[in-house]
Order: structure tokens, then C-alpha cells, then sequence
């Protein structure tokens, strides 16, 4: 079975500015309603339409999603540390009793244990614990017994979880995001149509009207717009003047 290929935003301007578009575009439909009606465009359409919209606005948007992926991230950092630390300190213990050359020290396998990978690590502390229970009588001269063992077992046990955790919003962010440009570009299809119909509307009788269903396809396009405005009327302004 083909895995669904990520689908790709159809519009060049943010989320936010989509929105907006759209529901301006709905208040001058609203306006023109009679005019839409003629297009078989008629209230109904115009409801469900703003209702997508207001669906697509209450969507968390990646800031929120990214903010809460960092924070379990930093979670899982805090329970790998406490797992380090509590496998150094039984190791130490370990190191008492016999030379970190030797074979029952490194049989516990705790070399590079700053450098290890999440896996790693994680396999580690269970090897820690499994290997300290298996030299127990050799070991409880130097203070290691269940207590010792068990603080292992719970850091590794809190860690697998924060990975989990971790792993879970990883998924639940791309899910989202996939969400939300499938629902924006149903939203960018539908404002398309409207505006098209509204720029009919209006082509040959007024130019003010049609301007109101102007799709603008950037910020910097809508910068441009206003600046070819002001320039127009500040001329106009100065051919008044001097006539």
C-alpha cells in the first residue's frame, strides 16, 4: 500500500492573512448577495463557507504545536540526565570493586554513556539494572542492593516515557500540519470562486467594487497596492494645486 504523499499549500501567504481575506471577501458577498444569487451563490453556500473558516481559525497553529514539542523535548533532556546520573552513581560503586578494565565492569557497558543515542542509552540502564542483580552477592560490600538497582530501573522506566512523549508530538505535529494546509487549500478554493464571481460582478460598471474581490497573493503584493494608492493620490493632491 503507497503512503498518502504530504499535500502542498496551493496559496503564498500566511494562515492568518488567508483568513482575513476570506472573510472580508464574505462581507462584501453579503453585500452583493443578490448578485451572487444569480451565480447559484446564495446564502447557504456563504454559511458554510465562514464556517470552515472559523474551523480553520480555532486549528493550533505550529507555533503552538512546535512550543509544546519543545517543552516535552526538554522533559526527555531532564529524564536522560537523571538516568546518567543515577547509572554513574551505581557505577561508581561498581568501580570500588573492580577495575574499570576488567570484565564484570565493562560487562555492564556503560562506556561513552554521554555520547549515547536515546536508544542507547535506554538499552543501557536496563542492562545496568540487569547486570547489577546478576553480580548482587559480589557486589552488596560496596552498598549496592535493590534500592540502588531500583533508582536505575525508575530513571530508565521515566525516560522510555518522555521518549514516547516526545515522539508522540513529533506525529501529532505533522498530523496537524497536514491538517491544516488540507483545510486551508479547500479554503483558498473557495475564496478563489467567490472572489471570481465577485470581480464578474462588478468588471464593467464599478471599479471600486470589483478591487474589493482582489485576491492579493502576498504581503508584499498588498505593500505595493498601497504604495501605488498613496502615490496616486498624493499626484492627484498636487495637479489639484496647481489647477
Amino acid at each position: 500500500m503507497r503512503k498518502k504523499q504530504p499535500e502542498n499549500r496551493v496559496y503564498n501567504f500566511p494562515d492568518a492573512d488567508l483568513y482575513v481575506q476570506c472573510i472580508e471577501r464574505l462581507k462584501y458577498a453579503k453585500r452583493d448577495l443578490k448578485q451572487f444569487e444569480e451565480y447559484g451563490y446564495g446564502k447557504s453556500k456563504m454559511e458554510t463557507f465562514y464556517s470552515r473558516c472559523e474551523q480553520f481559525k480555532e486549528l493550533p497553529n505550529d507555533d503552538e504545536v512546535v512550543g509544546d514539542q519543545m517543552i516535552v523535548t526538554q522533559k526527555k533532556y531532564d529524564a536522560a540526565d537523571k538516568l546518567r546520573a543515577a547509572i554513574r552513581s551505581l557505577m561508581t560503586r561498581v568501580a570500588v570493586k573492580y577495575h574499570n578494565k576488567s570484565g564484570r565492569y565493562r560487562k555492564f557497558g556503560t562506556a561513552k554513556l554521554g555520547d549515547m543515542t536515546d536508544a542507547q542509552l535506554l538499552f543501557c540502564g536496563r542492562r545496568v539494572a540487569r547486570v547489577a542483580r546478576q553480580q548482587l552477592d559480589f557486589l552488596a560490600d560496596v552498598g549496592i542492593n535493590e534500592k540502588i538497582i531500583s533508582k536505575v530501573v525508575d530513571a530508565y522506566q521515566a525516560f522510555e516515557n518522555a521518549m514516547h512523549i516526545q515522539q508522540d508530538r513529533v506525529s501529532e505535529r505533522d498530523i496537524g500540519v497536514e491538517r491544516r494546509v488540507e483545510i486551508g487549500n479547500k479554503i483558498y478554493s473557495e475564496l478563489v470562486i467567490l472572489s471570481n464571481i465577485g470581480k464578474d460582478i462588478w468588471a464593467d460598471s464599478d471599479e471600486v467594487k470589483y478591487q474589493h474581490y482582489c485576491i492579493y497573493e502576498s504581503n508584499n503584493e498588498q505593500k505595493k497596492k498601497r504604495k501605488a494608492q498613496k502615490e496616486e493620490e498624493e499626484l492627484d493632491s498636487l495637479g489639484s494645486y496647481r489647477g
